[in-house]
């Protein structure tokens, strides 16, 4: 496991592991986040549902009329509790591998069964298919979909939501759509547009706007499916005040910065890209990646996934290793965050250079 507090103990670090976004934020986040404390909020409980303006501006930036909206302590705060609430009358959990393990392991707590569909696969376009899908979805169950996909960076059509859809209507299972990566991809559709009355939808603060570390997340829903949730909030105190106003800040001038965020973005994974090509490791899985990050395959050359996150972390860069999302696929991919200043990336770009197959 990777030991954080000493990684955050490396002033020059580049941080390129966990999908966290480490541009300069926008000057109305900081000086929100200013004003916050010395305003002393942090003195306060916040309403347990968030704010209203937060909430509404959330639903905005996602595009849902008449659903409701919930703040949690980050994303994953937000998982926890759908997957604590909702486990008592669940049938099974059915995710991805690669995928993000935690509502898994939620959900087990509670004795419901979990199926990790295979994913690594360019034949099935490294994601879910309705027809692998078909093969496991039972009535009664949760389908956690990750869209775009952590850690390969794929994405889904309208017509592949469409169909997985269908499957999950046909069998009264509830979908919960994680839209944690969704400002970086190229076109997005939500699942609750086309299955509102059980789709249950994420969203993070921590990726795009960069509020990784003042854990801030939402689940929005229809009122009478959302209802199940706000009933006993995992957090009837409130998520963070100060966290909220930046929040607040960031939405009401996301377009300028998602602009550029995602310009620099896009060229980081150029030079990450390229810096690849021109080794004997590879191939990114997913070009281009519909996220802030890229998956490289390398397999076949005597390193393990471990062993290459290793070697880059003593020339001061930090990726992830594929064993942290990936029981069956881990040790032979890595993956690379690329909302991060350039030079970090062509310090990655250097370093990968100086790996050779054993």
């Amino acid at each position: 496991m990777i030991d954080s507090e000493a990684l955050l103990k490396r002033s020059d670090l580049a941080w390129m592991g966990q999908n966290t976004t480490h541009l300069e934020p926008p000057a109305e986040v900081v000086e929100a986040l200013l004003e916050s404390t010395h305003r002393r909020e942090f003195q306060f409980y916040a309403p347990a549902l968030g704010f209203e303006e937060l909430r509404e501006l959330i639903l905005a930036d996602l595009g849902l009329p008449g659903q409701a909206a919930m703040i949690t302590d980050g994303a994953v705060g937000g998982l926890h509790h759908i997957c604590t609430a909702l486990a008592p009358k669940l049938s099974r959990l059915i995710a991805t591998d690669p995928g993000w393990p935690w509502p898994g392991r939620f959900v087990q707590l509670q004795d419901v069964p979990v199926t990790a569909v295979e994913v690594y696969s360019a034949a099935a376009g490294y994601k879910l298919t309705a027809a692998a899908l078909a093969k496991v979805i039972e009535p009664g169950a949760l389908l956690y979909l990750i869209d775009p996909l952590n850690p390969l960076g794929s994405s889904y059509r309208r017509d592949e939501l469409e169909a997985i859809v269908e499957l999950a209507r046909d069998h009264d299972a509830i979908v919960v759509h994680d839209c944690t990566y969704r400002h970086f991809a190229d076109g997005h559709t939500l699942v609750a547009e086309l299955y509102p009355e059980a789709t249950l939808t994420t969203y993070s603060f921590s990726k795009w706007l960069g509020l990784a570390g003042l854990r801030l997340g939402a689940i929005a829903g229809l009122p009478g499916l959302l209802g199940r949730l706000t009933a006993v909030p995992s957090n009837p105190l409130g998520a963070s005040i100060v966290a909220q106003r930046a929040a607040i800040a960031g939405l009401k001038v996301s377009g300028g910065w998602l602009r550029e965020l995602r310009r620099v973005n896009r060229r980081n994974q150029e030079i990450v890209t390229e810096a690849v090509e021109r080794s004997p490791f590879g191939p990114v899985l997913v070009r281009p990646s519909q996220g802030n990050f890229l998956a490289v395959d390398i397999a076949g050359h005597g390193w393990t996934a471990d062993q290459v996150c290793a070697a880059l972390l003593e020339r001061d860069v930090f990726i992830r290793s594929g064993t942290y999302q990936s029981p069956a696929f881990g040790d032979r991919f890595v993956k690379v965050s690329t909302s991060v200043p350039t030079p970090w990336a062509e310090r990655f770009a250097a370093a990968w250079a100086g790996l050779e197959p054993r």
